[in-house]
């Protein structure tokens, strides 16, 4: 996965960050590979080896998102140096970034920017291709960075979608996220609204069988894994028709991600549509699952009596005899699709 759900239609840019001292400059390079990440950089390099840095930096990336990667422990002439694409050094020597952020970016060659200290040598400024200044004036290295950064990706990089674990609500007052929980985070979420242990045995087995069927069909397993854990907590509210609605109700006050709550809202038998909704006297809503996490954990549902797995034909005939025609059909339905998706019988796995 690229850094960004929708990367500009730009080459890549990888950066170097050279003069690192671990002892003393951690906070400043933490900040060169965050702005690096965050503006729309694929990699950065680092000089001096800071296996403290790797894991700060991986545990964002894990949070946040993104196939960012960062290494450190690598010398400059063996990497800026032998890079065949365009190399970029920015320095308050260099040449005005208006100036030349057009070739730079029309070049059609992947470009590695070269971020330094106060001593950068005299070879790195004669082996780049563009010596390149945000402003004659002394200034910050990482501003110079995120200037050049959003210079080239001309805005863009602030407009893709970090699909991470935790994501932050643009609000114009006090601070909001939302959290795709693990496993471990939403057992704590299912115990703290009051789930019996039959509720939460019967949320683990239709998270193992939702897992399983994810992982055939390629689907988010994060979302998948919290979307079965927590699809039936509105069980602790009310064990009738809406106990989906209610079940997504908390989990959003849980501050858990929408897309979760979405899984939660949908997973009753293969969907509800907006009139049988009407009918049930739920809020007047379509409650039929739209992408492939929502199918997989209403089905992994439909396949799971308490504990126990069962078959389809167990499944439909018991909405059946309920005279649940409509719904046993779209059950059945929902059963093919993802068995096709999965290249084998739902039943099978």
């Amino acid at each position: 996965m690229t850094t960004l759900d929708k990367q500009p239609s730009v080459p890549s840019v990888q950066v170097f960050r050279y003069g690192h001292r671990p002892f003393r400059d951690k906070r400043i390079t933490t900040h060169v590979a965050l702005v690096s990440r965050a503006f729309g950089a694929s990699a950065v390099y680092v000089d001096e080896k800071d296996d403290v840095l790797e894991e700060t930096v991986k545990k964002v990336s894990g949070n946040f998102g993104s196939g960012f990667q960062l290494t450190t422990g690598k010398k400059w002439q063996n990497v800026y140096g032998k890079f065949k694409g365009v190399k970029v050094h920015l320095t308050m020597y260099g040449f005005p970034v208006d100036e030349v952020i057009d070739d730079i970016r029309n070049s059609g060659k992947e470009v590695m920017v070269f971020v330094g200290s106060s001593k950068v040598p005299p070879e790195v400024y004669k082996s780049s291709d563009y010596n390149v200044s945000v402003t004659n004036q002394p200034h910050s290295e990482i501003a110079a960075l995120a200037i050049f950064m959003d210079r080239y990706f001309q805005g863009a990089e602030l407009k893709g979608r970090h699909d991470g674990r935790i994501s932050v609500i643009p609000s114009m007052k006090g601070k909001e996220v939302r959290v795709v929980p693990d496993e471990r985070e939403s057992l704590k979420i299912l115990k703290n609204a009051g789930a019996s242990d039959e509720l939460i045995q019967h949320a683990e087995t239709v998270r193992e069988l939702a897992v399983r069927i994810g992982e055939r069909c390629k689907a988010d397993l994060r979302l998948v894994t919290a979307g079965a854990m927590l699809h039936d907590i509105g069980r602790t509210v009310t064990h009738g028709i809406g106990h989906a609605v209610a079940g997504a109700r908390i989990v959003r006050e849980a501050h858990v991600d929408e897309r979760v709550a979405r899984i939660v809202e949908r997973h009753t038998g293969a969907g509800i549509t907006r009139e049988e909704a009407v009918e049930l006297n739920l809020p007047p809503a379509d409650y039929v699952p739209e992408t492939i996490e929502e199918m997989v954990v209403a089905h992994a549902d439909n396949l799971v009596s308490g504990s126990k797995r069962i078959n389809l034909n167990i499944v439909v005939e018991n909405y059946r005899r309920k005279g649940l025609m409509q719904a046993a059909s779209r059950i059945v339905d929902l059963h093919a699709r993802l068995s096709r998706l999965c290249g084998i019988d739902i039943d099978q796995i």
